[in-house]
């Protein structure tokens, strides 16, 4: 199936590891340019190196903080320079935070907000007007399952989570009239480095990976009977930020291996 991606301009935050680096190289293996962003200048050549010695300037590493309204800017100035206007949007950048309710004091609150929340917020704001002036273009956020279905050991990322769903929502209306789409995935657990960690920090040293992952996966009740990859839920960011998801906005897809308990 073709998407209809080739000569397409996109950005993905969050750009330098898992879902986000696959995204990028999807990207670009269906003729997109692609700026990968990330805030660890290290991390970044690194991930960046492969896909340039592969696409050439398709692939343009950029150290961006999202966090940063002046970093930002200096972002969209060096994406905009390099591609002339864009087309994509993939708001990745962010992490979990494991807290309960009683161990999370009022900085750990704002810094979860700044992260979760305006990790989109300014990414969005800064290239609206050139995804408008493109004739219309896509955002996609990834978002979590927490959204909708919070965890105890979890509960600030959860309810901030929850906030960027309706987000998400708001901002689909807000910019259907300028044909911008807006849609969400809804990420249940992916293998990713955090995993690979704490199973290296295992009290079990003789379980094998594998057995590792397959009893994480039970315990989490995941029906498919195990962790999600980075590619599968990139598969779905790129389908999403197609031309062929082009009467879709609005939406979220759920990548979870069907681990909901909502309808």
């Amino acid at each position: 199936m073709d998407l209809g991606l080739a000569g397409k301009r996109a950005v993905v935050t969050g750009g330098s590891s898992g879902i986000g680096l696959s995204a990028v190289r999807m990207l670009l293996e269906d003729g997109a340019k692609v700026a990968l962003c990330g805030r660890s200048e290290q991390r970044l050549e690194a991930a960046a190196a492969p896909l340039i010695s592969e696409f050439g300037s398709a692939a343009l590493p950029v150290v961006c903080d999202v966090r940063d309204d002046q970093a930002v800017a200096g972002m969209r100035d060096q994406v905009i320079d390099a591609f002339g206007g864009l087309d994509i949007l993939v708001n990745n950048a962010g992490q979990g935070r494991i807290s309960t309710f009683a161990d999370t004091d009022d900085a750990a609150w704002r810094d979860e907000f700044d992260l979760k929340f305006f990790s989109v917020i300014r990414p969005t704001r800064a290239f609206l007007p050139d995804l408008r002036n493109a004739g219309g273009g896509s955002i996609v956020v990834v978002n979590s399952l927490l959204a909708r279905q919070p965890e105890p050991h979890m509960v600030c990322t959860a309810a901030l989570r929850a906030g960027v769903q309706n987000l998400v929502k708001s901002m689909s209306l807000e910019f259907a009239e300028d044909a911008v789409r807006v849609n969400a995935i809804l990420l249940g657990l992916v293998d990713s480095g955090q995993w690979q960690r704490r199973y290296e920090s295992r009290a079990d040293k003789e379980q094998s990976r594998q057995a590792w992952m397959a009893a994480l996966a039970a315990d989490k009740k995941i029906p498919l009977g195990r962790l999600g990859e980075p590619d599968e839920a990139a598969a779905a960011v790129v389908f999403l930020a197609s031309p062929a998801a082009s009467f879709i906005t609005g939406a979220s897809i759920e990548v979870s291996g069907g681990a909901s308990r909502f309808a």
